[in-house]
This record gives C-alpha cells, sequence and structure tokens, in this order.
C-alpha cells in the first residue's frame, strides 16, 4: 500500500526541516512525499531543495492559500492513502504511517482512518500545551462539534476522488468542512488509532491567536451550510477545545 504524504509551507524556514526529516524519518517504506511550496523567499525554499533526491513530487509557485496548495498536491498523488504533515509540524514516533498502514490492511472496507496529537510551544522547551485524545467515532459526537485532528486524518484516494477537495471558500476553516462533509454528508467508515500520530507547534495558522474570531465565523457560516444548529455546535466545539487545554493547567 502506498502511502503519500502531503506537506505544504510558504516561508517555513524554521520548521521545514523538522517536517521534512520526521517523514524521511518513517520507517514504513512505501511512501510518496509530496511537497508544495508558494514560492517562499525566506530560504525555505533551499532548505526543501536539500533533500530533493528523496523528495516524490516538489512544486514552488503562488497560491491562493493553503487550502489550494493541499488541493494542488490531491492532484499529483497517486498513493492509495493520503494524509497530511503541516509544515510546523512533525510525526510523534518513527511509527506512525506503519500504524496507519496497519490499520487500513486489517480492515480493507475503511475509508479513513486518525488518532490523537499533541500541541507544544514553539520553542526548544517543546511544553505540552494541549493534549488531544480523538476517541471512537460516533455521528453524534460530530453533531457536537467534535471532529478528528486534522492532521492525523488519512484517506483512501478513491474517497477523495470521490467527495471532492477543500473548498476554497474559506480561507481559514476550510479543514473543517472538508471533515464535516466527509464525516457527516457523506459517513464515511472511519476507524481511529488509539495512539499520537502527530506532534503540533503552536502558532500556525490554525492555533494563532489573532485568527481566533475568523476561525469562529467560518465555522458558523461552515455549521449552517451543512444543515446544523450552527451556535450550538460551534459553541460545543470551542468547549472541547476549552476542556483539552485546562487539562494541563
Amino acid at each position: 500500500m502506498k502511502i503519500t504524504i502531503i506537506t505544504v509551507c510558504f516561508n517555513r524556514k524554521a520548521t521545514i526541516e523538522k517536517a521534512i526529516k520526521s517523514v524521511l524519518n518513517q520507517n514504513y517504506q512505501d511512501i510518496e512525499y509530496i511537497i508544495v511550496d508558494g514560492n517562499s523567499t525566506d530560504g525555505t525554499q533551499e532548505i526543501i531543495e536539500s533533500y530533493r533526491d528523496r523528495i516524490s513530487q516538489y512544486i514552488s509557485e503562488p497560491d491562493k492559500g493553503m487550502y489550494d496548495a493541499i488541493n494542488k498536491g490531491l492532484k499529483l498523488a497517486t498513493g492509495d492513502v493520503i494524509g497530511l504533515m503541516h509544515s510546523d509540524d512533525e510525526f510523534y514516533d518513527v511509527n506512525a504511517i506503519s500504524r496507519i498502514a496497519a490499520r487500513f490492511n486489517y480492515d480493507p472496507s475503511i475509508e479513513g482512518v486518525y488518532g490523537d496529537g499533541v500541541y507544544v510551544t514553539n520553542d526548544k522547551q517543546e511544553r505540552l500545551v494541549r493534549d488531544r485524545i480523538g476517541g471512537i467515532f460516533s455521528l453524534k459526537k460530530v453533531k457536537e462539534g467534535w471532529l478528528p485532528l486534522h492532521p492525523t486524518v488519512y484517506l483512501k484516494k478513491s474517497v477523495i476522488d470521490k467527495n471532492g477537495f477543500y473548498n476554497l471558500d474559506f480561507k481559514i476553516a476550510s479543514d473543517t468542512e472538508f471533515l464535516l462533509r466527509y464525516l457527516y454528508k457523506y459517513k464515511i467508515k472511519m476507524s481511529y488509532i488509539n495512539a499520537y500520530i502527530v506532534k503540533m507547534r503552536m502558532g500556525g495558522m490554525s492555533t494563532n491567536a489573532k485568527r481566533a474570531f475568523e476561525v469562529l465565523r467560518e465555522d458558523y457560516k461552515i455549521y449552517k451550510f451543512h444543515g446544523l444548529t450552527a451556535f450550538m455546535v460551534v459553541f460545543l466545539k470551542k468547549t472541547i477545545a476549552l476542556r483539552q487545554y485546562l487539562v494541563q493547567l
């Protein structure tokens, strides 16, 4: 089983090398690694080029934002299963992709898998900030604001080809719409891996405090678009996130 991992980036000189190394150090052999850069100018491209012989496909060109870049990667992907490695993040350990492949191989009817992740401070200490335990999937949980941690989600390419890419109408929370469409609208068969898959650094687009209000606004539009009671679901979603932060206090 070939697994495609897509990294998109723009001016991420400080973190891109850790992300690349965490992919290349996985002990699973059949990995297609795609990097889509938004024409970085800070030295990111030079770091990527230093690993060029171990990267399956690499393009660098202007884009319309992160989700446009991800869609470019999805169009290039040839793996049986596809997932993301954000440029600020890294895999929790070298076994992450092996665990994912094993779950798909164990039950061929599974269309997607997800696991757990941690958020850490963006410094040398990498202190734990938030613990994201996914737990067993249920449609009831989705209706109550729960979604799996996006970078831990791996989906069959055939499912993505059938159900579509990221919606560029949403600039910051398109991952929420993507997951909601797959899990709530199309009800694909998901399987939970009770293990940490990714380590995420605070300060990326999804964790930037300055964008918190914009995320709330887009989340509201997304849940309303999918026919849910948007205000209540967004409130419940943020309550879930707050509890995960409070556990660390």
